[in-house]
């Protein structure tokens, strides 16, 4: 052992100006008891559990959808080259092609040239993206799936492919819509954008909500007087028809979208929080607080905003099912995402205008349920993990 150290145990019994001193005690980084208490709570709810995970695997897995569905290899193996179509666009050129534009890697023309060099072409599962158009159907679009065809209604197009039934055709698992655009690309898309666009907009809208209710509560008086009734005057506004007409005035987009459905959306956690801060501000720790000089933003931020995310945590998954049916009723109204987007209300909406297709409608229906629920699922779980009788029951 080194000269330097020693292997005595620390002197615990030191006596310095305030009374005994004792070293600190080194923590290891990790939950507190309290959150431990919650996860299990969580935990415990394994319908809630099972639906969290299922939920999670599925945004994961969607979120590298260029690498499941798309018209694009994802690489391509060529005279010891490696090409990465789903980053990069290549020309035509690139492979032997007389032509300067972006290389159609669906082209039979450029698929044989490839193929006689010697190249290595690898697929996502599915080879059609969320708006590649299929030409070579089998029946007039929508198009059932293709393991619904007979070899009859299959022949000609696999014939036309150098095939011969439904088995050398590009599979369309889940059919095609009007468009002859693939159902199933358009799922995984759709997922992702859906997902994505409730996420931002429950995060950003609560940010925005819990500061509002946070000032109205803690100040109180006049403050929350003239802010409950700006909330009172705007809530009054009918919120669907307002953004029908916004929608059809400004050009579609995600961030547009997104903004004005924060509009309206932020109102939803603003009683919550206020009625937390309005209960917590006569708290004697809060009073204490003050006698000691904390300034507000401190006592409003770090003492009472924890107590108030308990009761507001529990709403988040519910409000995010919200605004996952608000984007999906415009888009089956025709004013949400621009035309031509990944969407589960634009697949509804094709398929009440094709009823002779049910595998439209069957398809969106039972995405959007199986969505919702698992958010439905998930809430009841967050609200047990929260429940004050079982934390600290």
């Amino acid at each position: 052992m080194d000269a330097r150290t020693s292997d005595r145990t620390p002197d615990a019994t030191a006596v310095g100006v305030m009374g005994l001193e004792v070293p600190p005690a080194r923590h290891s980084i990790g939950m507190s008891p309290v959150n431990r208490r919650r996860w299990q709570n969580f935990k415990a709810n394994r319908r809630g559990y099972v639906a969290f995970w299922i939920f999670l695997v599925l945004f994961v897995v969607t979120l590298f959808a260029e690498f499941l569905a798309n018209d694009k290899p994802f690489l391509i193996r060529l005279e010891g080259k490696s090409y990465v179509p789903v980053f990069v666009t290549y020309p035509e050129t690139a492979f032997g092609g007389e032509f300067e534009t972006a290389a159609d890697y669906r082209d039979p023309y450029l698929k044989r040239m490839i193929a006689e060099k010697g190249g290595t072409v690898y697929w996502p599962p599915i080879r059609y993206s969320y708006d590649t158009h299929n030409l070579n159907l089998p029946t007039p679009a929508p198009s059932p799936p293709t393991w619904m065809l007979t070899q009859e209604q299959c022949r000609p197009v696999a014939e036309k492919m150098g095939g011969k039934d439904c088995a050398d055709l590009e599979y369309n698992w889940l059919g095609t819509d009007d468009q002859g655009r693939d159902i199933a690309a358009r799922l995984i898309y759709g997922f992702r954008v859906s997902v994505l666009f409730g996420l931002a907009l429950t995060i950003v809208s609560s940010i925005i909500g819990v500061a509002a209710g946070a000032v109205q509560g803690y100040f109180g008086g006049w403050t929350d007087l003239l802010f409950q009734r700006l909330i009172e005057i705007w809530t009054s506004i009918p919120a669907l028809y307002l953004l029908l007409i916004i929608s059809s005035v400004l050009v579609p987009g995600f961030f547009v979208l997104l903004g004005i459905m924060l509009l309206f959306s932020w109102v939803s956690l603003v009683g919550l929080v206020r009625a937390e801060f309005l209960r917590g501000r006569n708290f004697e720790y809060v009073q204490a607080a003050r006698a000691l000089g904390v300034s507000n933003r401190t006592i409003m931020f770090r003492h009472l905003l924890p107590n108030a995310m308990v009761a507001t945590m529990t709403f988040l998954p519910f409000v995010m099912s919200g605004s996952v049916m608000t984007l999906t009723s415009l888009d089956f109204l025709g004013f949400g995402l621009p035309p031509g987007s990944p969407s589960l209300g634009e697949l509804l909406s094709q398929a009440k205008a094709n009823i002779q297709a049910p595998w439209l409608g069957l398809t969106g229906f039972f995405t959007l349920a199986f969505m919702l629920s698992l958010l439905i699922f998930i809430g009841e779980a967050v609200r047990d993990a929260f429940d004050p009788r079982k934390t600290f029951g």
